[in-house]
């Protein structure tokens, strides 16, 4: 085994690149303690384990297979027995195991950085798988969020619509009842009215007064008695009627047109203001269905490997040595025993 290590494995080249997937959109950091003790990388966690995953999948493998010639390489490209892809045309899911043998992506949750590491037979390889993860990967995440985005905006429509047309519903039923009514404000009406009123209460007040002190002189009977209860009938009369304008107990009541003006104004404004806040929503979600979501800043491109990092063959031999002369020394241990049981 140390002779495969140490002469037969195949040369394995390493490409490594480091990535953190951000939002071009701006934000404030929050100062946290919880931020303070995960590094202050932990907001973005979920969105790069979704990342991890799809580098992962078998779809990204597919991709491969398409656009880098993945079988062909790890079939033939010069692997020895044991590294190389056994069958060119091996299932799907044995495919798979393999490239995950060869294909490492992990999350440094600390940091909040993706780490890649592609192994391939030669360097060129290894760079373009790693490139290739990258971009696609990239690519996948703007689409998931635009796919969500696209689905907000069809369902952000659909309420528009139905919010315009509530809405020029209220509206039309507010001027037809304006129009029913032969009154553009109620409301404004009946302040008019009880601005009325008052003033007739008023002079109504002033009269009773005059009379009051006509009458410590002069006679009920005296023409200008007569002419100030002729005042004060009349202004009693009008009153009256101002009032029974202003709350009638049948009939078109002001205060009842009022009350019904004043809630059909209020749904119409209500209307109003919902189909407004679901434009300003509409507005807002196909910019961000039209812009880029996500995008991956590379913190170390894929490298282009000037050696085979893989295998480490010294170590590996020092390894497999020290572990094959362990065994020995136990099986021989073992065989002494058995032999002094014997004897």
């Amino acid at each position: 085994m140390s002779s495969y290590w140490a002469f037969w494995a195949s040369n394995r080249y390493v490409s490594h690149a480091h990535v953190v997937l951000e939002s071009p959109q701006l934000a404030s950091p929050e100062l946290s303690f919880s931020s303070l003790l995960s590094g202050g990388g932990g907001a973005n966690n979920a969105d790069m384990l979704l990342l991890r995953d799809y580098l992962r999948s078998v779809d990204m493998l597919q991709y491969l297979v398409e656009n880098a010639n993945f079988r062909e390489h790890y079939a033939h490209g010069g692997g020895d027995f044991f590294t190389r892809l056994s069958d060119e045309d091996a299932p799907l899911e044995e495919l798979h195991d393999y490239y995950l043998k060869r294909v490492s992506v992990e999350l440094d949750e600390y940091a909040g950085v993706l780490r890649i590491d592609v192994e391939a037979f030669n360097p060129k390889e290894a760079h373009l798988i790693a490139n290739l993860l990258l971009e696609r990967g990239e690519q996948h995440m703007n689409d998931m969020g635009r796919r969500l985005a696209e689905e907000q905006v069809k369902f952000l429509r659909q309420q528009v619509d139905q919010l315009q047309a509530s809405f020029e519903q209220t509206r039309q039923a507010l001027v037809d009842y304006q129009n029913e009514n032969g009154l553009v404000s109620p409301t404004g009406t009946v302040e008019s009215l009880s601005g009325v009123v008052s003033t007739l209460e008023g002079q109504l007040a002033s009269y009773k007064a005059q009379k009051t002190a006509l009458s410590s002189f002069q006679s009920a009977s005296s023409p200008e008695i007569v002419r100030i209860n002729s005042q004060i009938a009349a202004l009693e009369d009008q009153i009256e009627k101002e009032k029974q304008r202003l709350a009638a107990q049948s009939g078109n009541a002001l205060n009842s047109l009022s009350s019904e003006y004043q809630r059909l104004q209020l749904k119409a404004k209500f209307a109003e203001e919902s189909y407004a806040g679901a434009l300003s929503a509409l507005q807002s979600t196909q910019v961000e269905a039209a812009r880029k979501l996500k995008q991956l800043s590379t913190l170390q491109s894929p490298t282009m490997p000037q050696y085979p990092e893989q295998p480490e063959r010294l170590y590996n031999v020092i390894v497999f040595s020290v572990i094959s002369l362990f065994i020995t020394l136990i099986v021989n241990m073992l065989i002494l025993i058995v032999k002094d049981h014997r004897d």
